[in-house]
């Protein structure tokens, strides 16, 4: 072991531009969102290993001396070309986790489980991780990527495979481009343990942070459906191509508020209606997918801008404009809904534009806060929201990646959770 405690933390993500219509070969924005998945380890001496995640009131532990027959005849990780299949069907076997189980938990433990054993394989350490988010789970909001990040960082930290980037002097601090793409790839591991084949764009953004334009021929929610894709993060905008991520350029943080209608619905339901819409109606689809892809573009130059020149009120005035846009096109592809008009109506009664981000058909929506928003203003948005049965955080896009802080870089809040286990 490298460190007796530290502390990680990694970003959530929303798609700003472009849902549905990447499905079809189109540009779309994802971006990191500022609420984040908080992690804390710490050496022990027990021989035990603990997991404590309270958002899912999930409290484990296992003796190491259980856990070393499930390393026998595993494969060489240090390529991290796939899952070894073997270890996880000891896992399964071992926790009793059945193949068709999909629930929070059961995934959440086999993650770390795979990845504890697989980065600690040579002489499995003693310790407890306690996870809290500030993330609601399956919302699309990228929980389980924050989660599988910060795991990554932690493990791979404490293993001393990375670096302790943090000195005495700092609060908080990040590992070098090298030691992020390891922590993606083994965050990667852990989503493709979760999702079964996933897209890597949820922890890509929460790893490097800040925003992404994707470009591919299947949605990335759609974690099942992705064979290849092309991403770029402007932020950093980050360049994502077969694997391998470039930082770019920087972008403005934007706040935002983030609401959860909490109107559950199907992503391959809704993504098989727009496509039926599509092969119904071609000459009449083609050029609304067309145009939400050029409503990414011309927010990705409007970020870009922003970033060079310093935001102004008419970049403001643009964002908004794409905002209302690119909602009435996603309605148009019938991937609406009541309560998401209901965001839209009671924000634009105070002067705020909404779109929602994903799937659609219920989940979560944005509204863009521009800096002169007064509090009263926003403040009585989420009230009005929260009466409307949503869930509402005010917050920001563009956020950090994963990082490692001080204790003193944690609100008392956070500390307090992390630190009562």
């Amino acid at each position: 072991m490298q460190t007796r405690e530290f502390f990680v933390s990694a970003p959530g993500k929303v798609i700003l531009h472009g849902e549905h219509s990447v499905v079809h070969g189109q540009v779309a924005l994802a971006v990191s969102l500022n609420l984040r998945t908080f992690l804390r380890l710490q050496s022990t001496s027990s021989g035990e290993v603990h997991i404590n995640l309270p958002n899912i009131d999930t409290f484990l532990s296992w003796e190491i001396t259980a856990l070393q027959p499930l390393l026998a005849g595993c494969k060489e990780q240090g390529g991290l070309k796939d899952l070894d299949a073997d270890l996880l069907k000891r896992l399964r076997e071992f926790t009793r986790i059945s193949e068709d189980s999909t629930d929070t938990r059961s995934m959440a433990v086999l993650a770390f489980l795979y990845m504890y054993l697989s980065v600690f394989a040579e002489s499995l350490a003693s310790i407890t991780v306690s996870v809290w988010s500030e993330l609601p789970t399956g919302a699309g909001l990228g929980s389980s990527a924050a989660y599988n990040v910060c795991l990554s960082a932690a493990l791979l930290s404490a293993r001393g495979n990375i670096s302790n980037p943090l000195t005495p002097q700092q609060e908080s601090a990040r590992w070098s481009k090298e030691e992020m793409e390891l922590i993606n790839r083994w965050a990667f591991m852990g989503e493709k343990i979760i999702h079964g084949n996933p897209s890597g764009v949820d922890n890509a953004v929460g790893t490097w942070g800040k925003s992404q334009i994707h470009t591919s021929f299947y949605l990335f929610i759609i974690k099942f459906m992705l064979h290849h894709f092309t991403l770029f993060i402007t932020g950093g905008f980050l360049r994502y191509h077969a694997g391998n991520i470039t930082p770019l350029s920087w972008v403005p943080v934007l706040r935002i508020l983030l609401t959860n209608t909490k109107v559950p619905r199907s992503t391959k339901v809704l993504v098989s209606g727009v496509k039926d819409k599509i092969n119904k109606f071609p000459s009449v689809m083609k050029p609304v997918l067309e145009s939400v892809s050029a409503v990414s573009c011309v927010c990705e130059q409007t970020l870009i801008e922003m970033a060079e020149r310093g935001p102004s009120a008419e970049h403001y005035n643009i964002l908004e404009e794409l905002i209302d846009i690119n909602q009435h096109h996603l309605n148009v592809m019938g991937v609406g809904h009541s309560s998401l008009d209901t965001l839209c109506r009671v924000t634009l009664a105070r002067g705020l534009h909404s779109k929602l981000t994903g799937a659609g058909g219920g989940g979560c929506g944005i509204t863009l806060l521009r800096p002169e928003t007064d509090t009263t203003v926003i403040q009585s948005t989420v009230e009005e929201l929260k009466a409307c049965g949503f869930d509402c955080w005010e917050t920001s896009i563009g956020a950090p990646g994963v990082q490692q802080h001080s204790s003193a870089a944690l609100s008392q809040h956070i500390l307090k959770i992390l630190s009562s286990y």
